[in-house]
Parts: C-alpha cells; sequence; structure tokens
C-alpha cells in the first residue's frame, strides 16, 4: 500500500471510529480512536486476519484486567504487573506482536481509577475498542480498496525494462561500473518489494467461484512473471561480474553473444506486451517470422570455443555460469511463454484494469 492511501485510510478510520463512539455515548471513545489507528492493513484479507487477532487480543486484555482489578486493586505497580501477565499469556497464544499492543490497551482501559463497576467499565472499554477495530475493517474493505494485481505488473514492467536496458547496455561495454553496481543494488530492492506485492495479491480471497479458477491462473502467471525477471537479473549480474573477461572471447563470438542475447531481451519484452494487451491479436502471426533465440546452440559453442582453446581450464571454466544462467533464462522464457497462451485460451477477457480499455480498442 502507497504511504499516501494509507495515511488517508488511518484517518479516515480513526476519524470514523471517534464519531461512532461519540455518537453511541461511549465515555471513552479515544480507546476507540487507538484501536482502529492498529487495526489498518495493507490489503482486505490481512485486515481480516487481524481482527480475528484483535478480538483475541481484546478479550485476553479485558479478562484478565478484570481478574486483577477485583483481585488486587487498580494500583500503578498491580497495572504494570497485569500487562506482564498479558504479554506472557498473548505470546502463549502466538499472537502477533502489533496485536499485543490491543491487549495492553484494553489493560490500560478497564484499570483505569474511576467510579464505574469493574464488570459495567471492562463491557465499555471491550466495545469501544471492538468499535474501532470494525471501523478500520470496514475502511479497508470499503475505501480505496488496494489494486494489488495492477501494482505487481507495474512493478514487474518497471524492474524487467530497468534490467533489460542494462543487458542491453552491458553486453556493448558501454556500462559505467560504478553506477551498474548502484543500480543493481537498487534492482535487489525492487524485487523485494515486488516479492512482497506478490505474497499480499496472492492472499487476497475470490469469493465467487467463477473467478477463482482464473485468479490461480492469473497467480501462476505472475509467479513464473517475477521467476524470469529474476533470471533475467541474475543474467545481468553474471554479465558485469564478467564485463572486463568477457572483452577476451573473440570478436566473431562477441557478436554472435550480442545477436542472441539481444533476440532475447525481444522476446521477453514481446511477452510481456503481449500480457499486457499492447500486440494486436492480428499481428502476433506476424511476429511469429521475427528470428527466435537458439541460447543453447549458443551455449554449446561457447563450451566448445573454450574447450578447444589453449589457455588454463580456470579461464575457460568461469564462462560456465554465465552459460548455465542463459540456459535457464532461456527455460523461464520458454515456460512462461507456454503459460501466456493458455492463460489468453481460456481467460482472454482477463485482462489487467488499466490495461481494459487498450486491449478492447486492439480487438
Amino acid at each position: 500500500m502507497k504511504l499516501g492511501a494509507r495515511m488517508l485510510k488511518t484517518g479516515l478510520a480513526v476519524a470514523i471510529a471517534l464519531y461512532a463512539a461519540n455518537l453511541i455515548g461511549f465515555p471513552s471513545p479515544v480507546f476507540a480512536g487507538i484501536a482502529a489507528l492498529f487495526a489498518i492493513q495493507p490489503s482486505i484479507y490481512q485486515s481480516f486476519q487481524t481482527i480475528v487477532e484483535q478480538l483475541q487480543a481484546n478479550v485476553i486484555g479485558v479478562s484478565v484486567a478484570t481478574i486483577a482489578a477485583y483481585t488486587l486493586g487498580v494500583d500503578p505497580f498491580v497495572v504494570g504487573f497485569t500487562v506482564v501477565v498479558v504479554i506472557g499469556v498473548t505470546r502463549y497464544f502466538k499472537i502477533g506482536e502489533s496485536t499485543v499492543a490491543i491487549a495492553i490497551i484494553a489493560v490500560i482501559a478497564v484499570m483505569e481509577s474511576t467510579d464505574v463497576p469493574v464488570i459495567e467499565l471492562a463491557l465499555l472499554r471491550f466495545s469501544s475498542l471492538m468499535l474501532g477495530i470494525i471501523s478500520a475493517f470496514i475502511v479497508n474493505l470499503v475505501f480505496l480498496p488496494p489494486k494489488y494485481e495492477t501494482n505487481l505488473f507495474k512493478q514487474i514492467d518497471r524492474i524487467t525494462s530497468d534490467i533489460l536496458q542494462w543487458l542491453r547496455i552491458t553486453t556493448r561495454h558501454l556500462s559505467d561500473n560504478p553506477s551498474l553496481k548502484g543500480e543493481i543494488y537498487r534492482i535487489q530492492q525492487e524485487v523485494r518489494r515486488m516479492d512482497h506485492t506478490y505474497l499480499l495479491f496472492s492472499e487476497e480471497r475470490i469469493y465467487f467461484r467463477k473467478n477463482r479458477l482464473a485468479k490461480a491462473r492469473k497467480l501462476i502467471v505472475f509467479r513464473q512473471l517475477i521467476a524470469t525477471t529474476r533470471k533475467s537479473f541474475d543474467v545481468l549480474k553474471a554479465f558485469h561480474h564478467l564485463d572486463e573477461r568477457i572483452k577476451s572471447i573473440p570478436p566473431d563470438f562477441q557478436t554472435v553473444l550480442i545477436q542472441e542475447l539481444d533476440k532475447v531481451i525481444h522476446l521477453h519484452e514481446r511477452l510481456l506486451l503481449s500480457f499486457m494487451g499492447r500486440i494486436k491479436r492480428k499481428n502476433r502471426q506476424s511476429l511469429q517470422d521475427i528470428a527466435e533465440p537458439d541460447i543453447p546452440h549458443l551455449v554449446d559453442t561457447l563450451i566448445q570455443m573454450y574447450e578447444d582453446n589453449e589457455k588454463k581450464i580456470d579461464d575457460r571454466l568461469m564462462f560456465l555460469p554465465l552459460a548455465s544462467q542463459l540456459m535457464e533464462y532461456h527455460y523461464h522464457l520458454d515456460h512462461l511463454e507456454t503459460l501466456l497462451h493458455s492463460y489468453e485460451k481460456y481467460h482472454h477477457t482477463e485482462k489487467l484494469e488499466i490495461f481494459a480499455s487498450k486491449w478492447r480498442g486492439n480487438n
């Protein structure tokens, strides 16, 4: 979830919780606002999980605090001891750290020194905290629902474009080494965020049976898109590692290497454009005339060239990791192409929302 959207949803949830608490007439509506603050989550599924955990934490906190208030009183040291006990109980039940805060707030809320009977106060505080939790859940459900599918593809498209651009530059020895090193670190961070977005997307639940198969297929396609992007990144890192040594390869083979890699890059870009719906269906037949990459032959040639070379064995073997990465990249692209063809065959109307209008215009 983007920072701005999360800030807006948090503020809205707190406002709704406070307004509802005042409307109902709770004596301390601030507790509803605090509960709403802790209950905002980046996805609807995580929000549902949170409401269940926070209900458990609320029950534990209110129950233990009520017992402690009746038996030991509400002295500050007793409150502190009760907080320790509640933390231990929530740990025992393996409740998340972020949810433990609700249990602690419940303890403090119930053991507040007032003239209200403990049972009545406990019920009021429990209701107030639950109101805040439910308010946050409603905001998560209704307002600004996250579009993880669209966001995920945008990340994949952006990261892949950066990697392929650097591959083109690096294979022609045009890249600045310090700049590329910094870009590799940046892309690694982007890949981690991409994995997190995929996790959030995979957690989203489909409530209509007819859409579940399409979602399952889409998850498979996205997983392969990510795996292929990761493999292109591995190839980039392999070229970066061997940048100076690649210059020692005979010029004729360097030319072949660049040509074959350009074909692979073109294939990767074409698959992305196809999934986005930016390639017209009636034009796809003509695209098949474009030469397909022959990575297995390239790898065989690379290995044969260094088997016939008189250089020492270490100089020959240092290129085997690159050959391995190229073969795996080729395998992932083939598998991605198969999955995309299968997906378009059965779910050709299921396109990303941001590309849906363009897809309809191309048919």
